[in-house]
Protein backbone atom coordinates (compact mmCIF):
# COMPACT_ATOMS: atom_id res chain seq x y z
CA UNK A 1 0.00 0.00 0.00
CA UNK A 2 2.83 2.86 1.07
CA UNK A 3 4.76 1.91 -2.23
CA UNK A 4 1.58 2.76 -4.10
CA UNK A 5 1.05 5.71 -2.51
CA UNK A 6 5.04 6.91 -3.56
CA UNK A 7 4.13 5.42 -7.01
CA UNK A 8 1.61 7.45 -7.85
CA UNK A 9 3.55 10.97 -6.17
CA UNK A 10 6.60 10.11 -8.00
CA UNK A 11 3.87 10.09 -11.38
CA UNK A 12 2.38 12.98 -11.11
CA UNK A 13 5.76 14.78 -10.04
CA UNK A 14 7.58 12.98 -13.30
CA UNK A 15 4.42 14.58 -15.29
CA UNK A 16 4.41 18.01 -13.96
CA UNK A 17 8.32 18.12 -14.23
CA UNK A 18 9.26 16.28 -17.53
CA UNK A 19 6.14 15.07 -19.29
CA UNK A 20 6.85 13.18 -22.36
CA UNK A 21 10.00 14.28 -23.34
CA UNK A 22 10.21 14.65 -27.56
CA UNK A 23 11.80 11.47 -28.99
CA UNK A 24 11.09 8.90 -25.85
CA UNK A 25 9.54 5.75 -26.34
CA UNK A 26 5.90 5.82 -24.88
CA UNK A 27 3.70 3.31 -24.43
CA UNK A 28 1.05 5.10 -26.77
CA UNK A 29 3.53 4.25 -29.75
CA UNK A 30 2.98 0.70 -28.94
CA UNK A 31 -0.36 0.91 -28.35
CA UNK A 32 -0.56 2.61 -31.86
CA UNK A 33 1.15 0.04 -34.25
CA UNK A 34 -0.82 -2.50 -32.66
CA UNK A 35 -3.95 -0.90 -33.89
CA UNK A 36 -2.41 -0.12 -37.10
CA UNK A 37 -1.49 -3.32 -37.86
CA UNK A 38 -4.82 -5.06 -37.13
CA UNK A 39 -6.80 -2.51 -38.83
CA UNK A 40 -5.11 -2.69 -41.81
CA UNK A 41 -5.67 -6.71 -41.37
CA UNK A 42 -8.89 -6.13 -40.73
CA UNK A 43 -9.87 -4.12 -43.67
CA UNK A 44 -7.81 -6.14 -45.80
CA UNK A 45 -10.17 -9.67 -45.05
CA UNK A 46 -13.41 -8.21 -43.11
CA UNK A 47 -15.41 -6.96 -45.65
CA UNK A 48 -18.71 -7.05 -43.89
CA UNK A 49 -20.18 -5.02 -41.28
CA UNK A 50 -20.13 -7.91 -38.39
CA UNK A 51 -17.06 -9.27 -39.19
CA UNK A 52 -15.48 -5.49 -38.61
CA UNK A 53 -17.78 -5.63 -35.61
CA UNK A 54 -15.97 -8.85 -34.15
CA UNK A 55 -12.67 -7.71 -35.07
CA UNK A 56 -13.11 -4.73 -33.01
CA UNK A 57 -14.36 -6.62 -30.42
CA UNK A 58 -10.99 -8.71 -30.68
CA UNK A 59 -9.14 -5.72 -30.71
CA UNK A 60 -10.16 -3.62 -28.32
CA UNK A 61 -10.16 -6.80 -25.81
CA UNK A 62 -6.68 -7.54 -26.60
CA UNK A 63 -4.69 -4.40 -26.79
CA UNK A 64 -7.13 -3.17 -23.37
CA UNK A 65 -5.90 -6.60 -21.85
CA UNK A 66 -2.65 -6.79 -23.65
CA UNK A 67 -1.66 -3.42 -22.03
CA UNK A 68 -2.26 -4.21 -18.58
CA UNK A 69 -1.06 -7.57 -18.48
CA UNK A 70 2.52 -6.02 -20.64
CA UNK A 71 2.82 -3.29 -17.61
CA UNK A 72 2.54 -5.80 -14.74
CA UNK A 73 4.90 -7.79 -16.29
CA UNK A 74 7.78 -5.33 -17.28
CA UNK A 75 7.04 -4.34 -13.28
CA UNK A 76 7.72 -7.45 -11.98
CA UNK A 77 10.63 -7.69 -13.69
CA UNK A 78 11.91 -4.56 -12.96
CA UNK A 79 10.62 -5.65 -9.25
CA UNK A 80 12.75 -8.85 -9.08
CA UNK A 81 16.15 -6.75 -10.66
CA UNK A 82 15.45 -4.56 -7.67
CA UNK A 83 12.92 -3.28 -5.99
CA UNK A 84 13.72 0.23 -6.27
CA UNK A 85 14.20 -0.15 -10.03
CA UNK A 86 10.87 -1.41 -9.72
CA UNK A 87 9.22 1.51 -7.82
CA UNK A 88 11.24 3.80 -10.54
CA UNK A 89 9.77 1.60 -13.94
CA UNK A 90 6.51 1.77 -12.11
CA UNK A 91 6.27 5.56 -11.51
CA UNK A 92 7.98 5.91 -15.16
CA UNK A 93 5.31 3.95 -17.01
CA UNK A 94 2.36 5.93 -14.96
CA UNK A 95 3.61 8.96 -15.62
CA UNK A 96 3.10 8.20 -19.30
CA UNK A 97 -0.45 7.80 -18.47
CA UNK A 98 -0.99 11.45 -17.67
CA UNK A 99 -1.07 14.41 -20.08
CA UNK A 100 -1.13 17.41 -17.55
CA UNK A 101 2.16 18.67 -18.98
CA UNK A 102 2.05 17.66 -22.41
CA UNK A 103 -1.75 19.65 -22.63
CA UNK A 104 0.17 22.87 -21.22
CA UNK A 105 2.84 22.12 -23.57
CA UNK A 106 0.35 22.00 -26.61
CA UNK A 107 -1.53 24.68 -25.85
CA UNK A 108 1.75 27.02 -25.22
CA UNK A 109 3.01 26.13 -28.67
CA UNK A 110 -0.37 27.15 -30.60
CA UNK A 111 -0.28 30.24 -28.58
CA UNK A 112 2.93 31.58 -28.71
CA UNK A 113 2.87 32.43 -32.26
CA UNK A 114 -0.67 33.66 -31.97
CA UNK A 115 0.76 35.91 -29.84
CA UNK A 116 3.42 37.38 -32.48
CA UNK A 117 0.85 38.05 -34.90
CA UNK A 118 2.01 35.07 -36.85
CA UNK A 119 -1.61 33.32 -37.38
CA UNK A 120 -0.29 31.11 -40.14
CA UNK A 121 2.43 29.84 -37.58
CA UNK A 122 -0.38 29.01 -34.84
CA UNK A 123 -2.80 27.07 -37.45
CA UNK A 124 -0.15 24.56 -38.40
CA UNK A 125 0.95 24.20 -34.90
CA UNK A 126 -2.53 23.67 -34.30
CA UNK A 127 -3.20 21.11 -37.03
CA UNK A 128 -0.74 18.69 -35.24
CA UNK A 129 -3.17 18.87 -32.07
CA UNK A 130 -7.13 18.86 -33.45
CA UNK A 131 -9.00 17.30 -35.93
CA UNK A 132 -10.59 19.93 -37.69
CA UNK A 133 -9.19 21.85 -41.08
CA UNK A 134 -7.38 24.46 -39.31
CA UNK A 135 -5.87 26.55 -42.27
CA UNK A 136 -8.49 28.85 -42.92
CA UNK A 137 -8.92 29.52 -38.83
CA UNK A 138 -9.39 32.92 -37.16
CA UNK A 139 -7.67 34.08 -33.84
CA UNK A 140 -10.39 33.93 -32.08
CA UNK A 141 -11.36 30.85 -33.69
CA UNK A 142 -8.18 29.14 -32.56
CA UNK A 143 -8.38 30.15 -29.43
CA UNK A 144 -11.46 28.21 -29.46
CA UNK A 145 -10.15 25.33 -30.40
CA UNK A 146 -6.82 25.45 -28.11
CA UNK A 147 -9.84 25.52 -25.19
CA UNK A 148 -12.17 22.90 -26.70
CA UNK A 149 -8.57 20.33 -27.19
CA UNK A 150 -7.53 21.43 -23.01
CA UNK A 151 -10.90 21.01 -21.54
CA UNK A 152 -12.53 18.08 -23.85
CA UNK A 153 -8.32 16.13 -22.41
CA UNK A 154 -9.05 17.40 -19.54
CA UNK A 155 -10.68 14.40 -18.31
CA UNK A 156 -9.62 11.39 -20.89
CA UNK A 157 -6.15 12.48 -20.91
CA UNK A 158 -5.79 13.77 -17.01
CA UNK A 159 -8.37 13.38 -14.94
CA UNK A 160 -10.01 9.62 -15.81
CA UNK A 161 -6.07 7.79 -15.96
CA UNK A 162 -5.62 8.89 -12.53
CA UNK A 163 -9.28 7.61 -11.60
CA UNK A 164 -7.90 4.04 -12.81
CA UNK A 165 -4.68 4.66 -11.10
CA UNK A 166 -6.74 5.15 -7.87
CA UNK A 167 -8.94 2.32 -8.42
CA UNK A 168 -6.08 0.08 -9.45
CA UNK A 169 -4.03 0.95 -6.63
CA UNK A 170 -6.17 0.79 -3.46
CA UNK A 171 -9.50 -0.85 -4.29
CA UNK A 172 -8.37 -3.78 -6.98
CA UNK A 173 -4.62 -3.49 -5.34
CA UNK A 174 -2.96 -4.80 -9.04
CA UNK A 175 -1.42 -1.72 -8.82
CA UNK A 176 -1.83 1.67 -10.42
CA UNK A 177 -0.03 1.50 -13.44
CA UNK A 178 -2.01 -1.62 -15.16
CA UNK A 179 -4.95 -0.15 -15.03
CA UNK A 180 -4.32 3.13 -16.16
CA UNK A 181 -2.19 1.23 -18.77
CA UNK A 182 -6.18 -0.27 -19.69
CA UNK A 183 -7.63 3.12 -20.04
CA UNK A 184 -5.28 4.24 -22.01
CA UNK A 185 -5.24 1.65 -24.45
CA UNK A 186 -9.10 2.10 -24.41
CA UNK A 187 -8.91 5.83 -25.03
CA UNK A 188 -6.14 5.55 -27.71
CA UNK A 189 -8.34 2.87 -29.38
CA UNK A 190 -11.22 5.26 -29.14
CA UNK A 191 -8.90 8.37 -31.06
CA UNK A 192 -7.85 6.15 -33.76
CA UNK A 193 -10.73 3.79 -34.98
CA UNK A 194 -13.48 5.34 -32.71
CA UNK A 195 -15.83 7.61 -35.63
CA UNK A 196 -19.16 6.80 -37.10
CA UNK A 197 -17.15 7.23 -40.66
CA UNK A 198 -15.87 4.39 -43.36
CA UNK A 199 -13.95 3.04 -43.08
CA UNK A 200 -14.32 2.82 -38.89
CA UNK A 201 -17.99 2.79 -38.78
CA UNK A 202 -18.04 -0.91 -37.46
CA UNK A 203 -14.55 -1.61 -36.91
CA UNK A 204 -14.16 1.41 -34.17
CA UNK A 205 -17.89 0.66 -32.94
CA UNK A 206 -16.54 -1.17 -29.93
CA UNK A 207 -13.70 0.87 -28.70
CA UNK A 208 -15.55 4.24 -28.91
CA UNK A 209 -18.68 2.71 -26.83
CA UNK A 210 -16.13 1.40 -24.48
CA UNK A 211 -14.03 4.22 -23.68
CA UNK A 212 -17.40 6.08 -23.40
CA UNK A 213 -18.58 4.01 -20.64
CA UNK A 214 -15.14 3.57 -18.57
CA UNK A 215 -14.84 7.96 -19.28
CA UNK A 216 -18.37 8.14 -18.00
CA UNK A 217 -18.08 8.11 -13.98
CA UNK A 218 -14.42 9.98 -13.92
CA UNK A 219 -16.17 12.56 -16.27
CA UNK A 220 -18.73 13.13 -14.20
CA UNK A 221 -16.91 13.52 -10.87
CA UNK A 222 -14.62 15.37 -12.70
CA UNK A 223 -17.27 18.50 -13.47
CA UNK A 224 -18.47 17.82 -9.81
CA UNK A 225 -14.68 18.56 -8.51
CA UNK A 226 -14.92 21.70 -10.88
CA UNK A 227 -18.15 23.01 -9.95
CA UNK A 228 -17.02 22.75 -6.45
CA UNK A 229 -13.34 24.28 -6.96
CA UNK A 230 -15.04 27.54 -8.99
CA UNK A 231 -17.38 27.72 -6.04
CA UNK A 232 -20.81 28.40 -8.04
CA UNK A 233 -21.57 24.30 -8.31
CA UNK A 234 -25.01 25.15 -9.35
CA UNK A 235 -24.49 27.90 -11.82
CA UNK A 236 -22.41 25.09 -13.52
CA UNK A 237 -24.62 22.31 -12.94
CA UNK A 238 -27.51 24.00 -14.57
CA UNK A 239 -25.23 25.08 -17.49
CA UNK A 240 -24.50 21.57 -17.87
CA UNK A 241 -27.67 20.10 -18.07
CA UNK A 242 -28.80 22.90 -20.14
CA UNK A 243 -26.50 22.65 -22.94
CA UNK A 244 -23.97 19.61 -22.06
CA UNK A 245 -26.80 17.30 -23.12
CA UNK A 246 -27.02 18.28 -26.28
CA UNK A 247 -23.65 17.04 -26.89
CA UNK A 248 -23.60 13.85 -29.01
CA UNK A 249 -20.81 12.61 -26.88
CA UNK A 250 -21.95 11.37 -23.25
CA UNK A 251 -18.87 13.12 -21.92
CA UNK A 252 -16.56 15.32 -24.13
CA UNK A 253 -19.74 18.18 -23.98
CA UNK A 254 -20.10 17.62 -20.24
CA UNK A 255 -16.27 18.00 -19.70
CA UNK A 256 -15.47 20.90 -21.67
CA UNK A 257 -19.36 23.07 -20.39
CA UNK A 258 -17.78 22.92 -17.02
CA UNK A 259 -15.07 24.94 -18.10
CA UNK A 260 -17.61 27.30 -20.08
CA UNK A 261 -19.60 28.28 -17.22
CA UNK A 262 -16.63 28.70 -15.15
CA UNK A 263 -14.83 30.32 -17.53
CA UNK A 264 -17.94 32.77 -18.58
CA UNK A 265 -17.20 32.10 -22.35
CA UNK A 266 -19.03 29.63 -25.00
CA UNK A 267 -18.05 26.85 -26.95
CA UNK A 268 -19.02 24.69 -29.58
CA UNK A 269 -20.39 26.60 -32.83
CA UNK A 270 -19.11 25.30 -36.69
CA UNK A 271 -16.41 23.01 -37.10
CA UNK A 272 -14.84 22.26 -40.86
CA UNK A 273 -13.30 18.52 -41.50
CA UNK A 274 -11.94 17.84 -45.05
CA UNK A 275 -13.79 20.57 -46.21
CA UNK A 276 -17.05 19.07 -44.51
CA UNK A 277 -19.18 21.72 -42.22
CA UNK A 278 -20.22 20.51 -38.68
CA UNK A 279 -22.24 21.99 -36.11
CA UNK A 280 -21.16 21.45 -32.95
CA UNK A 281 -23.60 22.18 -30.08
CA UNK A 282 -22.97 26.07 -28.48
CA UNK A 283 -21.91 24.99 -24.52
CA UNK A 284 -22.08 28.04 -21.73
CA UNK A 285 -22.80 31.86 -22.37
CA UNK A 286 -20.51 33.73 -24.12
CA UNK A 287 -20.08 36.91 -21.22
CA UNK A 288 -16.30 37.19 -22.84
CA UNK A 289 -14.47 36.42 -25.69
CA UNK A 290 -12.33 33.88 -25.30
CA UNK A 291 -8.58 34.62 -24.72
CA UNK A 292 -5.37 33.07 -23.73
CA UNK A 293 -6.03 33.65 -20.25
CA UNK A 294 -9.15 31.45 -20.14
CA UNK A 295 -7.05 28.59 -21.61
CA UNK A 296 -4.29 29.72 -18.92
CA UNK A 297 -7.19 29.26 -16.24
CA UNK A 298 -8.59 26.26 -17.76
CA UNK A 299 -4.96 24.52 -17.45
CA UNK A 300 -4.62 25.46 -13.91
CA UNK A 301 -8.53 24.02 -12.70
CA UNK A 302 -7.45 20.96 -14.09
CA UNK A 303 -4.44 20.73 -12.13
CA UNK A 304 -6.18 22.00 -8.82
CA UNK A 305 -9.02 19.37 -9.75
CA UNK A 306 -5.25 16.61 -10.35
CA UNK A 307 -3.85 17.48 -7.01
CA UNK A 308 -7.26 17.14 -4.95
CA UNK A 309 -8.13 13.82 -6.10
CA UNK A 310 -4.46 12.52 -5.45
CA UNK A 311 -4.23 14.38 -1.84
CA UNK A 312 -7.87 13.13 -1.11
CA UNK A 313 -6.92 9.35 -2.47
CA UNK A 314 -3.74 9.54 -0.32
CA UNK A 315 -5.12 10.92 2.54
CA UNK A 316 -7.63 8.47 2.50
CA UNK A 317 -5.99 5.52 2.24
CA UNK A 318 -3.56 6.36 4.65
CA UNK A 319 -6.30 6.81 7.38
CA UNK A 320 -7.74 3.75 6.98
CA UNK A 321 -5.58 0.95 7.86
CA UNK A 322 -5.52 2.54 11.19
CA UNK A 323 -9.00 2.24 11.55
Amino acid sequence: MTNNIYILIIAALLDYLIGDPWGWPHPVQFMGRVISTVTKFSRQFCHNSLTQRLAGILLGIILIIGSACVGWLIIQIAKWVHPLLGIAIDSILLASCFALRSLRAAAEAVLQPLKLGNLEEARKVLSNYVGRDTQNLTEPEILRAVLETVTENATDGVMAPLFYAIIGSFVLGVGATPIALAYKASSTLDSMVGYREAPYTYLGWFSARLEDCLTWIPCRLTVLTLALLSGMPWHVWRICRRDAVLDPSPNSGWSECAYAAILGVQMGGINWYRGVAKQKPLLGDAIYPINPTHIQTALQLTRYCFLLWLGLAIAIFLILPNK
